[in-house]
């Protein structure tokens, strides 16, 4: 099981709009972030109060689809997934932790849900007098005791465009299980850019645009990326936009026997 943790400040949403507001100074946490568990499973999400006022918290469970482009589009949750919470509801003290547990069991996996707790009962409102509601997710995927197979892992698109100083890569799953990209790196040749890690669904392909840290000139320029898999590690040559191959490192898939590096979550927005 692997899980992460995100600390989030706290933000005004309206009905159009999202606006700041200097009376917020504290956050809520959830954690953690993501639970990759066996089907069925059994989880827990923590939910801190760091403020210094009681807020109320309805839980609601969703069913969700990522784009090639990584948009996230939601849906009641799914009829294939059973989900029992311990609670739906509850009001968590200032300073205080929450606790909720769950059990979830789907007909196939891999599935996957999300866990919505959406926070109210702040002590002030939007300029618009818009009362204010922070939802915060916990996102679960059911898996089978397979992982993801080098062979599944293709790299369709392995691009730099010196135009717009950014790398495109697109990334596609053609086997059945869930596989997720722990870390993704920029290779130069004398120096390394670390990339956002993403899941890859089953059947399912993944776009991800790199802007580039500098401006990619002279012998500057990425000449490969490396896919760091829970298991083994995907390495693939860079082409120029609208030529070839850049020439300089060699590349090669290469599996790996050492764990993965830990994903830094930029998905973090990634579920």
């Amino acid at each position: 099981m692997r899980s992460s943790c995100l600390r989030i400040g706290i933000c005004i949403l309206a009905a159009s709009s999202m606006v700041a507001s200097s009376a917020i100074a504290h956050a809520q946490t959830v954690r953690p972030l993501i639970n990759e568990l066996g089907n069925p499973a059994k989880g827990r999400v923590e939910y801190v109060n760091d403020s210094l006022f009681p807020l109320n918290v309805v839980i609601e469970p969703k069913s969700f689809t990522v784009s090639e482009t990584g948009e996230i589009s939601y849906r009641p949750l799914d009829p294939s997934i059973h989900l029992k919470l311990s609670t739906t509801s509850f009001r968590i003290q200032p300073q205080q932790t929450y606790y909720v547990f769950y059990e979830a069991t789907a007909s196939q996996s891999p599935s996957w849900f999300v866990i919505y707790a959406a926070f109210s009962g702040f002590p002030f409102r939007t300029a618009q007098g818009m009362n204010v509601r922070l939802e915060l997710p916990h996102t679960v995927y059911l898996l089978p005791k397979q992982s993801v197979q080098k062979a599944d892992i293709h790299v369709s698109r392995a691009e730099f465009n010196p135009a717009e100083n950014k790398v495109v890569l697109e990334v596609e799953n053609s086997g059945d299980n869930f596989g997720r990209v722990m870390q993704t790196m920029l290779l130069y040749s004398n120096k390394k850019q670390e990339a956002p890690g993403f899941p890859v669904f089953p059947h399912s392909a993944r776009i991800l645009e790199v802007p580039l840290d500098q401006k990619a000139e002279g012998e500057n320029v990425p000449v490969d990326v490396s896919f760091q898999f829970d298991k083994f590690k995907v390495e693939q040559k860079l082409q120029r936009a609208g030529s070839g191959a850049i020439p300089s490192l060699a590349s090669t898939n290469t599996p790996t026997s050492n764990s993965a590096v830990p994903m830094q979550d930029a998905q973090k927005g990634n579920p």
